[in-house]
């Protein structure tokens, strides 16, 4: 028989001409570690929604970090729960705020770690939303100073790197005119640039106590059906003066990540948000599925939609899968 075709299998025979050809890496460099400080103390609270996830206090804050530093995991993002909440989310931007206090214990403890801190007034308001309200409404302008004292505690406290995530407009050019005024025009911004009104944040707003207590966030966050809406976000940001831009949530739009890094070249950082992580860990603890090569698959997919960096509460034990590849 005289037949016309092209053997793909040679490429695929056996695992050192898979790995030879293999066109994906994932990294421990890679992954960013989120995570939630509490004020108190003796805190060690696991996340019911988010099983190996906890709140900590910063007496256990050092401990958490020792784990992480030893999987070789080089940059965690903070998230802050503060005891008391306003209207304005005035422990968002106090000087001794709960993340600014994490800052300053994991630079004093692991100075080569990167520090990302999170800025947003959500887990600090007393209604929930990401800025200051008017009746029922989000004023976009006036939160905006806010969100520059914010982001100004934050790197005074050590903050590596700023990462807005409250989808005011006109966010990034405020903070970062914001930053260097105050002598801080070297520290960058991690834009959360394309950031949906998804409903896979819900483990999240267990864990930060941030669930708006009234209406919800589609006012300032994107619909998940527009597309092209995400170009213009990244742009505008990219133009403002973002040094990275994020894409979030995650799985449900690698399209969108492959959209923003075929035309914008800033580092671009993929959040694999608590949703996707509780749905894979329930899924896993109920035996339905292999939870080490689901994870591995899934963040190997991110990667392949074109993102840098992965923001991922799986960090820890994929960093330990890939040490023992």
């Amino acid at each position: 028989m005289d037949l016309q075709f092209t053997r793909h299998r040679r490429l695929r025979q056996n695992a050192n001409m898979r790995a030879l050809v293999r066109e994906n890496h994932l990294s421990i460099d890679d992954f960013i570690y989120p995570l939630f400080v509490a004020e108190g103390k003796d805190i060690k609270k696991e996340i019911t929604s988010m099983p190996g996830v906890y709140n900590l206090s910063l007496d256990h804050l050092e401990e958490e970090m020792n784990e992480v530093v030893a999987l070789g995991i080089k940059s965690v993002l903070l998230f802050g729960i503060p005891l008391e909440k306003d209207e304005c989310g005035g422990q968002a931007y106090h000087d001794h705020g709960i993340v600014q206090e994490a800052t300053r214990l994991i630079k004093a403890k692991f100075p080569e770690v990167i520090v990302i801190a999170d800025t947003c007034l959500c887990e600090y308001t007393s209604h929930g939303h990401c800025g200051l309200i008017e009746g029922d409404q989000v004023l976009n302008d006036a939160s905006l100073e806010l969100l520059v004292q914010t982001a100004v505690s934050q790197a005074k406290a050590g903050a590596d790197i700023i990462a807005p995530s409250n989808m005011m407009d006109g966010f990034v050019v405020a903070i970062r005119a914001g930053l260097d005024e105050a002598g801080f025009e070297n520290v960058p911004i991690m834009s959360y640039a394309v950031k949906y009104a998804s409903a896979f944040y819900g483990p999240f707003r267990d864990a930060a106590d941030s669930t708006p207590q009234f209406g919800d966030r589609k006012a300032y966050q994107m619909d998940p059906a527009n597309r092209m809406e995400a170009l213009r976000e990244a742009e505008s940001d990219l133009m403002e003066g973002a040094d990275f831009l994020i894409v979030k949530p995650g799985l449900p739009y690698l399209d969108i990540v492959r959209d923003v890094k075929n035309n914008f070249n800033l580092p671009l950082v993929i959040y694999n948000v608590s949703g996707e992580y509780s749905m894979v860990k329930a899924a896993a603890q109920n035996g339905w599925i292999d939870e080490k090569r689901i994870v591995m698959e899934m963040l190997t997919g991110m990667k392949r939609a074109g993102c840098d960096l992965i923001i991922t509460y799986h960090a820890k034990d994929a960093a330990r899968w890939l040490k023992e590849q």
